[in-house]
């Protein structure tokens, strides 16, 4: 049998950075997300008892044994979860309109097409819900990415609560991304590593407190359109974060001078009446919202930075689509 579907990134505006549960995935904090237009993944699964090896290939290139690890694992979870033939081989062919580990949320497209794709071709008719808790099996992040418009995570404490829901899926907002790319390499730090590495932080106990807080205050600003009050709730969200990150033992960034003036920049702007603020996740790159009517201005003072710099103005995403 044989399944293919799309979905794409999301960035969280209230962040998830931090694991309860390694194995099941399970966050420290509940998050918010804004799914995002521009960027995205389609995977395309399929089993077969005449299939004679496990294949994975990412934009038509097979990947290595060592490259596949992770993608395999997953499915072989999701094979005895199910208890499915554990000795079926598949074969994945995936293509990531997305760059691959630069903090554009390459993993949670990834991950919430490959659970969808998985469930259609082994027919587990599974609704969003479930569909959100498998795709956190593969990527924390990726439960989010079954949703379109406004996600919420909520962290839960065991595999049956943790799982991600819509807050609008379609919203009638004038709210735009732009999602600058100052570096699109592969990060030096996992997202991973660096959650792990951020709890040794001193404060780090005392943001979790103030993770239901910003949540509640984050919904509240979603359901009233209230732009001004999600753009600073989004951008205090990533400097503490980012804070986190700097004050961990040993302490890291994964800002480079770029990012940090894209960050002054979105200061400045502000100050003159331009209203942006800007959400940083596990990378480099800078995200802005903002309206469209400010957008020209904002990519106009962006070049102007930094010369011809690649900028994607991103809307409001879909959830999970079946291409077949």
């Amino acid at each position: 049998m044989k399944a293919k579907a799309r979905a794409h990134t999301n960035i969280a505006l209230i962040k998830y950075w931090g694991k309860a549960d390694k194995a099941l995935k399970l966050p420290l904090m509940s998050s918010i997300s804004m799914t995002l237009d521009a960027f995205y993944t389609e995977t395309e699964f399929e089993h077969d008892p005449k299939i004679s090896e496990s294949s994975f290939y990412l934009n038509d290139v097979k990947q290595s044994p060592a490259q596949s690890q992770r993608v395999f694992d997953y499915i072989n979870e999701l094979q005895k979860k199910y208890n499915l033939d554990p000795n079926e081989n598949f074969e994945i062919h995936s293509y990531n309109h997305v760059p691959t580990s630069a903090g554009l949320a390459s993993s949670a497209s990834a991950f919430a097409a490959l659970a969808a794709c998985f469930a259609k071709s082994y027919q587990l008719d599974l609704d969003k819900t479930q569909l959100s808790r498998l795709a956190r099996l593969g990527s924390g992040s990726a439960t989010r990415s079954i949703f379109g418009g406004f996600v919420e995570w909520i962290k839960g404490d065991n595999d049956l609560n943790s799982y991600a829901q819509a807050l609008n899926e379609h919203p009638d907002w004038d709210l735009h991304m732009l999602a600058v790319e100052v570096n699109t390499k592969q990060k030096k730090i996992s997202s991973s590593k660096g959650m792990e590495l951020a709890q040794h932080s001193n404060y780090y106990q005392d943001w979790l407190k103030q993770n239901d807080s910003e949540i509640q205050a984050m919904k509240s600003a979603i359901s009233n359109h209230d732009f001004s009050t999600l753009g600073q709730i989004s951008e205090n969200s990533a400097n503490e974060m980012h804070a986190m990150n700097l004050t961990a033992n040993p302490g890291f960034t994964y800002f480079e001078p770029d990012t940090i003036s894209l960050i002054n920049l979105v200061h400045e702007l502000r100050n003159s009446g331009i209203e942006c603020y800007y959400t940083i996740d596990a990378g480099p790159n800078v995200k802005i919202l903002c309206t469209l009517r400010n957008s020209k201005k904002i990519i106009s003072a962006i070049h102007n930075l930094l010369g011809n710099v690649k900028i994607v103005n991103a809307g409001f995403g879909p959830g999970i689509e079946y291409l077949d």
